[in-house]
């Protein structure tokens, strides 16, 4: 099987937010609302259980509630990616085999965090899980969160010996390294966005898509971005201002601070993350 040319996790995909209640349970109704918000708004797919979802303070009965929720949401309208990381190989390989991931098109699997593996070890990591696992896999480089960089030549022999990992999440900020990426990738392979300020610089690199923050809030703008060349740098100089509030404080705290203004789902995050500041969402308010 050509997993690579099969894949559909490509063009505006939106990394969702966990809703909560007041009483810290998962908000399923904001949820449903932001789901078709942004399918209405013509994202091209979902990156579920991912950073911006708060999953590690999700239990694991929670997540799996969550991910299957998405799944009767989106009725298979569009495809899915599952987050699905971890820094113990062996524990993952346990994982796979308990789970079918049904509904889902791929996994998406961030660089082992806390233990800083070095390349060579990041290259037998992604080599074992894509022996292992029953769904194709999207890499996900995000040092600033992992402690760890995976630079193109590892991605590259990762990608040569493993038709199974199909692409790579990019959120190491280094776009000289991303360009370097996307020049020397195999046929196939896909460079996708996992900073908003720097999809612009990707897409016009030859990226292919990104998986967005932002878009839980400005759906239709990111896909204008992806969509409209002709477009996407009068949409992204427009949004410029508001991606610096968005992370001014961290993910996904900004962006649960916009959507609660805009009566979407509360400004509430877990512990250890604390919610929006009032002097942020004063910013917000005004930038709106």
């Amino acid at each position: 099987m050509n997993y690579r040319l099969q894949n559909r996790i490509k063009g505006a995909g939106t990394a969702l937010v966990t809703p909560f209640l007041e009483d810290g349970s998962v908000d399923f109704t904001s949820l449903e609302k932001i789901v078709n918000d942004n399918l209405s708004a013509g994202i091209d797919f979902f990156c579920v259980l991912g950073t911006t979802a708060e999953t590690p303070t999700l239990s694991p009965d929670e997540q799996m509630t969550v991910r299957e929720f998405v799944v009767k949401v989106t009725e298979g309208k569009v495809p899915l990616l599952l987050g699905f990381g971890g820094n113990d190989t062996a524990s993952m390989i346990r994982k796979f085999a308990d789970d079918t991931f049904e509904g889902y098109d791929a996994i998406l699997v961030v660089t082992p965090y806390y233990n800083k593996p070095n390349q060579e070890g990041l290259y037998r990591h992604y080599r074992t899980l894509a022996e292992a696992s029953p769904k194709p896999i999207i890499l996900y480089n995000v040092p600033g969160r992992t402690g760890v960089n995976l630079l193109p030549d590892t991605v590259l022999r990762i990608a040569a010996d493993c038709p199974k990992v199909i692409g790579i999440k990019e959120a190491s900020g280094n776009i000289d390294q991303i360009r370097t990426l996307i020049s020397s990738r195999p046929d196939g392979f896909a460079v996708i966005s996992g900073d908003d300020p720097l999809t612009c610089d990707i897409m016009e690199a030859g990226g292919d898509g990104v998986i967005s923050v932002a878009s839980n809030a400005r759906p239709a703008q990111i896909s204008g971005i992806i969509h409209n060349p002709a477009q996407a740098r009068s949409i992204d100089e427009a949004l410029k201002s508001l991606y610096k509030l968005l992370f001014k404080e961290g993910n996904p705290v900004g962006i649960k601070g916009l959507l609660s203004l805009e009566g979407m789902c509360r400004n509430s995050v877990r512990l250890p993350l604390a919610e929006a500041s009032q002097n942020l969402l004063n910013e917000m308010k005004n930038l709106l």
